[in-house]
């Protein structure tokens, strides 16, 4: 089947869906969603979105130094003040849209300090900030008369010169987005959709590894598809592992311990009730992500612990409550009370800085394809990101895509000749075990040669591993009927071969990039 639209989305976080409402007056949208509208990192997210608010101490130039400095001197100066001065009016577009943030007896915005910002600049929901957004989008989506929403679609590839018999490269000319192919979770079967500009806003790759705080849906669709149609992919390396997820053998996805909760006044403590963080940087528990990651990472090798804890003890039990109730009640569910107990914690998979390279209106380097979110790299993030800065980056490029896009809507039409989706001489697969398991391989091999800290034996023999699996997984996809799970298994792949062959090829340590094959370079040390 075929289906025409004016603007095509793939993903359903903040950024594909405020860059579907910003257009929707001037056109049909479809919202392709890979399982449900309301499973999208956006709805993970604890801590909240960052913006300057409070021009009494804090201003742009505070906000853009403490980007830079968590970048870690590699960051596009342009991206950094191109996000901190457009998000204030991203945030008062989030509340026009019914995003209900926290506010103090005065009015103003009850505002959190994360690790790396030197002001309190973040605005929250109590803790399920994302939460808020997500519902508050989708009640928007729901209500618009031009906004067609497809669940549990799932998008194989983005159409090209490739799909009408063209022979496509990296150094081929004008390679331009049709649109794409996408499961039929209805009729089984892959439809065609065509866009006269595509946004992909499909988010992130945690599960990549075997622990993250990622929803199970984050599997790196977006960049393996623009991977595979030969655009531009740029700083893989930079895997950003969340320093404090609840650990709890067996808890998949891992669940977030915000990072507010350190810029509360939490404590990170060894196994024997030590504080550590002091030894590794003088702002303690609230230095940036990747020091902190790192830290931890080394007081378990040191200790030969799984998990550290994170303890909240000696602040007033009913306000950590009240700043906190999703994560007390979650906690209590597996037996720990916050309030009186220490928190165990470990590093998880949480958020890639590089991705699908997009210019100032989030273009990427193929024709007619916008993209958003995490899937893309606009440069903000640089070597590390900072806390609260993802879901403002987000909507701030969502907002320049639309922009962009409405800009030359009505010069663009579909392409006409694109074939139907060719499955021809495949046959369901014998044993989807041979899929479930090379998954898990997939896993094993990121969480044991390419997380926290690396060396060049460890990346090498990943790429080798890895290898093996890619012909297998090619082989197997060439003759199965298309499904979910083999294309997820592919997208991860290609997405483990992109993180792999972008850290060997960085010779250095920088940001969340460690190796200890070239300490030379001390993190967050310009």
């Amino acid at each position: 089947m075929e289906h025409k639209y004016d603007f095509l989305v793939i993903g359903s976080g903040i950024a594909g869906m405020s860059f579907a409402l910003k257009v929707a007056h001037a056109g049909k949208v479809a919202i392709l969603c890979k399982s449900e509208l309301d499973e999208a990192n956006t709805a993970l997210a604890q801590g909240g979105i960052s913006s300057v608010t409070n021009t009494v101490v804090d201003n742009y130039e505070k906000h853009i130094q403490d980007t830079l400095i968590a970048g870690d001197g590699i960051c596009d100066i342009k991206a950094v003040e191109k996000v901190v001065k457009h998000a204030p009016e991203q945030i008062e577009q989030l509340l026009k849209w019914g995003v209900d943030f926290d506010k103090a007896p005065d009015g103003s915005f009850d505002l959190h300090k994360e690790g790396g910002h030197s002001e309190f600049r973040i605005l929250h929901h109590k803790d399920s900030t994302g939460a808020e957004i997500q519902q508050s989008l989708i009640k928007c989506i729901k209500k618009h008369p031009n906004i067609d929403v497809y669940e549990h679609c799932f998008a194989i590839d983005i159409i090209t010169q490739h799909h009408l018999g063209q022979v496509v490269t990296r150094h081929t000319p004008n390679i331009t987005c049709y649109g794409a192919y996408a499961m039929n979770p209805e009729t089984k079967t892959v439809d065609t959709f065509l866009g006269k500009v595509t946004m992909l806003a499909t988010g992130g790759i945690g599960n990549v590894y075997t622990t993250t705080t990622n929803p199970l849906v984050a599997t790196g669709d977006g960049i393996a598809m623009v991977h595979r149609a030969r655009g531009v992919i740029r700083d893989m390396e930079f895997v950003q592992f969340h320093p404090t997820a609840f650990y709890h053998p067996g808890l998949h996805p891992s669940f977030l311990i915000t990072e507010a909760m350190r810029g509360y006044g939490a404590v990170l403590r060894t196994l024997n009730g030590e504080e550590f963080m002091h030894k590794y940087d003088e702002r303690g528990s609230l230095a940036p992500r990747d020091i902190v990651a790192r830290a931890i990472d080394s007081e378990m090798k040191l200790s030969g612990t799984d998990h550290v804890y994170l303890d909240v003890t000696h602040k007033p039990a009913e306000q950590t409550k009240e700043h906190f109730p999703m994560i007390y009640e979650k906690c209590l569910s597996y037996g720990t009370d916050i309030t009186k107990d220490y928190i165990p914690v470990a590093p998880a998979a949480h958020y890639l800085c590089g991705g699908i390279v997009v210019n100032d209106n989030a273009q990427t380097s193929i024709n007619r394809l916008y993209a958003a979110g995490e899937c893309s790299c606009t440069g903000l993030h640089g070597a590390n990101r900072l806390a609260s800065n993802s879901l403002i980056e987000a909507i701030v490029y969502a907002d320049a895509a639309s922009k962009h896009a409405l800009a030359r809507i009505h010069d663009l039409d579909y392409q006409q000749d694109v074939p139907q989706w060719d499955d021809e001489g495949t046959s369901l697969p014998e044993e989807m075990v041979l899929i479930t398991q090379s998954l898990k391989e997939v896993q094993q091999i990121m969480s044991s040669y390419v997380g926290i800290v690396r060396s060049n034996l460890r990346l090498n023999r990943a790429m080798s591993r890895l290898a093996i699996l890619y012909k297998e997984t090619e082989d197997l996809f060439d003759r199965s009927v298309v499904s979910r799970e083999i294309c997820e298994l592919r997208n991860c792949i290609s997405v483990a071969y992109l993180i792999i062959k972008h850290a060997i090829a960085r010779k250095e340590s920088r940001g969340l990039h460690y190796t200890i094959d070239y300490p030379n370079k001390l993190p967050n040390n310009n």
